[in-house]
């Protein structure tokens, strides 16, 4: 018997405990598991591969695609069509979207300063929401992100993929073993080499793209080429550079493995010491943050990379733990290392298991995503595990705006109403700052 006949066969013995007629044809020919509407805002680079990440789970009905550039629609649009034969409709505005579509999953991957608005909406209209990190441009933004999630019941994971990678979660489990001893210091880091760059001229908009709805709640401005469509994280009115963008997973994997919920004090410092170019973000940064029990540094740099600092042939970085035992770093494509203080035992490694072709594991978070939406139990990296991870970058970027440390009480800065201010930002024309 092939399988093909003993499926027919076992389906046939199923139905015979079954003696209405209508409920034995309709027990042979049951239709396949309902699938979740699911649509995207942000159909660019980062969105097509989460998006490619819900095809392959198979639970995804793609209903909608969403972006304020026409072209990028048009390429994810034809990509989509090669993995599935959903026909999803094309918009440019979220909220006719949501309305037109109700879907019950957004995927949010636009740039950082839409995040919130976009999140929020989504959450209120009935959708479970993946949203990118960071979580959001200021703070307050987050808070309300976080009540938004709770009052609406809804699901919503942060894409901080590393919460469920292999050697992430093993070196986590080494880490918290206590076979790294009393860890009091950590060393977050991203090294990468560059030049001074060059300015580019500002242009007029591309005729498929709409500018102002791109930079919609935050500043209009010129459209520059250098800004759009990947290079917008180096600008600080739509993202908070370097420790804004990379920084998240590293100071994610700190939070991850202390129970302390966030940094009691933060002091940063950086600038622009060699680039030239159209942006406006700092070339190098610093961060300290003090916990009650330890201390954690970032640090970045965009120029000036070289061979002595790389932990992989093509990158230096990750975060360094400093315990008695020895010193432990938690990478990326180098997987995680551990080096006994005791120089007669060897290192112990564990090599990265990563999806291509990009070398994350969103496919992983996105089946963790579905479970927490069928349990209805929250996700790995729940919005305020995102929020908490979130805060320490915009915190960092906040005492260098200052040019002072700043402290935090995990909601706000206390006694200082200067600091407090910059938690939010006016928001432009007839877009409303979230509460």
């Amino acid at each position: 018997m092939n399988r093909s006949d003993f499926l027919k066969t076992s389906a046939l013995a199923g139905a015979t405990l079954i003696t209405d007629p209508i409920q034995v044809r309709a027990f042979i020919a049951r239709k396949p598991a309902q699938k979740y509407r699911t649509a995207v805002v942000g159909a660019g680079w980062w969105g097509g591969n989460i998006l490619r990440a819900a095809v392959q789970a198979g639970e995804s009905k793609i209903v909608a695609l969403c972006d304020v550039d026409t072209r990028q629609l048009k390429k994810t649009s034809d990509e989509l069509s090669k993995l599935t034969s959903d026909t999803p409709k094309l918009y440019r505005d979220y909220r006719e979207m949501l309305v037109a579509e109700k879907p019950e999953i957004v995927i949010v991957a636009t740039p950082d300063h839409w995040h919130p608005l976009i999140a929020i909406a989504a959450m209120q209209a009935g959708a479970h929401v993946y949203v990118e990190k960071p979580i959001s441009h200021t703070i307050n933004e987050g808070k309300a992100m976080v009540k938004t999630a709770r009052k609406t019941g809804k699901i919503c994971q942060v894409g901080m993929h590393r919460r469920v990678s292999p050697h992430n979660v093993s070196g986590m489990e080494f880490l918290k073993s206590g076979k790294v001893g009393k860890i009091g210091m950590a060393r977050a880091f991203v090294h990468y080499a560059g030049g001074a760059g060059q300015p580019t001229p500002d242009a007029e908009a591309p005729q498929e793209m709409d500018w102002n709805m791109w930079c919609g709640p935050a500043p209009l401005r010129a459209y520059n080429p250098a800004m759009h469509p990947r290079s917008w994280r180096n600008f600080l009115n739509y993202a908070n550079g370097t420790l804004g963008d990379w920084g998240i997973h590293w100071m994610d994997q700190i939070l991850w493995w202390t129970e302390e919920k966030h940094p009691r004090k933060v002091y940063s410092t950086g600038g622009r010491s060699i680039k030239q170019d159209s942006s406006d973000a700092p070339d190098h940064q610093v961060a300290t943050f003090e916990f009650e029990d330890f201390t954690a540094v970032w640090e970045h740099r965009t120029f000036a990379g070289n061979n002595a600092e790389k932990t992989h042939p093509q990158q230096a970085v990750g975060v360094y733990f400093y315990g008695t035992e020895g010193t432990f770093h938690m990478g990326w494509l180098d997987g995680w290392t551990f080096y006994p203080a005791d120089s007669k035992k060897p290192p112990i490694h564990q090599d990265a298991q990563l999806d291509k072709p990009d070398d994350q594991n969103i496919a992983l978070l996105w089946v963790n995503f579905l479970d927490s939406i069928k349990t209805n139990k929250l996700p790995v990296c729940d919005i305020e595990i995102g929020h908490r991870s979130t805060n320490m970058a915009l915190l960092g970027m906040l005492s260098m705006k200052l040019g002072r440390s700043v402290a935090w009480d995990g909601q706000q800065v206390p006694n200082d109403p200067e600091a407090n201010k910059l938690l939010s930002r006016a928001y432009r024309g007839e877009w409303q700052y979230p509460v």
